[in-house]
């Protein structure tokens, strides 16, 4: 199968945001406790957090990561997880029927994030909460001294302020399942008059207001509607969540739902331009995509175990293990965040340890990449810059999702500080080689070119504690130029990063 891609130096879709390869912990499973805070473990830093975590995270350069939640957030008081850990309370958390005894809190959060490379984006309790703990929290993080919350923060021993700028109005609102759960017009009014409060203390912070769970709720789009009017000039972000499931194990079907997620992106970005034109406004509100990832692999045997348990302490939670289907799932996911990045300026992969995860530890034990952990490290690593509009000639399928889905899913961007071209490839067919003709345009003259393939002949095939590299990219010498073109061939089902040197 032949296909022909042409990128040209004058056609470009944005400047890319480089939290567009944030990341996630939520108090959920073991994404936290013996996830990245183990202090038993032998890699443990004083501060009890895992240092061969910290060095995964860091080498995955994610800039941003979302706490402390996730549908725990709803029914979290951050009050138990700050002073000395001795008195912290340990709750019972209501979203995941698990025990919680807030020995992480913000502190903790905050010192893991700095040694892990990362800001941190907050989120504030607007289910069982309100304004007042918004702001008083935002005031404990933020506020030099000389304040109540300040000072407390003062004497639980930190004295600088952490500055924290990116903050979320609370989670999946519109969703039955939240604590706390509100109609539209209901939470719009919550969090316009709690981005208000928050804007009055600080009106360079940037606000994130709730969108739909997915784009399957009865709400959506509607949903969006409502709250962008109730909200649209206090916020800058509104969120959206999206999984990706292939229980029908029809893996063309399954590389086709990002068709869904890009109709998902124009859709909200419509009603952002419909809300702003109708209010006649200048801000630009643009899209924080604060939960993504591949979920399936254990949600439907986990929720039933959660139902039966009894309030356990960091439990084995939907611990996916993930193969190499999902690698190229993930890249053709993190390609449409790419090609979006005009309107998706902050992106969130679901979550970063143990739970639906890139990287995956054992109590005690050894840390390792999932198979997914790859494409994520390519992308966010040499996936900055300005994105690309290309023009793709390639043969396409039909599927259930859409009707005209292209076997070649790709993505590029130039790094013109760098003086590099990357490209992002997925062969979507599961039988033929693909020819890849990559014309460059307009950039000056191409000094070299290098290929970095992901390829297993296993679907199914996972990385494992005893096998980590199964599933692993490996450099090949097959790219070839040929003036300003670059021709290789990629094998059936494969993901591929081409990276050219101007």
């Amino acid at each position: 199968m032949d296909a022909r891609v042409t990128a040209h130096a004058r056609y470009s879709i944005g400047e890319i945001d480089k939290r567009l390869y944030g990341s996630f912990l939520e108090h959920l499973g073991r994404a936290v406790y013996t996830g990245i805070y183990e202090p038993e473990h032998p890699t443990a830093l004083p501060n009890g957090m895992r240092r061969d975590v910290i060095d995964l995270v860091r080498e995955l350069d994610t800039p941003v990561c979302r706490y402390p939640g996730g549908n725990f957030v709803s029914a979290y008081n951050w009050e138990d997880g700050i002073g000395p850990k001795g008195n912290r309370p340990t709750r019972l958390d209501l979203a995941w029927r698990t025990s919680e005894s807030n020995q992480v809190g913000v502190h903790e959060f905050a010192e893991w994030a700095d040694a892990a490379g990362t800001d941190m984006m907050l989120a504030v309790n607007l289910g069982s909460r309100g304004l007042d703990e918004a702001r008083n929290f935002v005031e404990y993080v933020n506020h030099p001294g000389g304040s109540q919350w300040s000072d407390l923060r003062r004497k639980n021993g930190r004295a600088d302020p952490w500055d924290v700028k990116l903050w979320c109005l609370g989670n999946e609102m519109d969703g039955p399942w939240q604590v706390g759960h509100k109609s539209a017009h209901e939470y719009g009014h919550l969090a316009n008059e709690t981005a208000k409060a928050l804007r009055a203390f600080d009106d360079k912070l940037e606000l994130v207001v709730c969108g739909s769970s997915h784009s399957e709720m009865a709400t959506y789009p509607q949903w969006e509607a409502t709250v962008l009017e109730e909200t649209y000039d206090q916020v800058d972000y509104i969120s959206l969540h999206m999984y990706f499931e292939n229980y029908e194990k029809n893996t063309a079907e399954y590389l086709a739902l990002p068709e869904k997620l890009d109709r998902y992106i124009g859709t909200v970005g419509g009603v952002i331009d419909f809300v702003k034109s109708k209010k006649r406004s200048k801000r630009d509100v643009k899209i924080s995509f604060d939960e993504w990832n591949v979920w399936y692999h254990e949600r439907k045997s986990d929720a039933k175990r959660m139902k039966e348990w009894d309030w356990p302490h960091a439990p084995v939670l939907l611990e996916d293990i993930y193969n190499f289907e999902d690698v190229l799932q993930v890249g053709c996911i993190l390609n449409t965040f790419i090609r979006r990045s005009d309107r998706v300026r902050i992106a969130c992969i679901a979550q970063l340890v143990n739970v639906i995860a890139p990287i995956m530890t054992e109590p005690g034990g050894a840390a390792w990449r999932q198979t997914i952990y790859h494409p994520f490290h390519l992308a966010s690593r040499h996936g900055r810059g300005t994105a690309l509009q290309l023009d793709v000639d390639c043969k396409s399928y039909t599927s259930g999702v859409a009707d005209d889905v292209s076997y070649l899913d790709i993505a590029g961007t130039h790094d013109a500080d760098a003086g590099t071209l990357t490209f992002f490839a997925i062969n979507r067919h599961g039988q033929e080689h693909m020819d890849i003709a990559l014309a460059v345009e307009r950039f000056g003259s191409v000094k070299s070119v290098e290929h970095t393939l992901i390829k297993h002949d296993d679907l199914e095939a996972r990385n494992t504690k005893e096998n980590p590299d199964n599933v692993k990219p490996h450099q090949t010498n097959d790219a070839t130029l040929e003036g300003n073109t670059v021709r290789l061939s990629v094998p059936p089902y494969s993901y591929s990063m081409i990276r050219i040197t101007l």
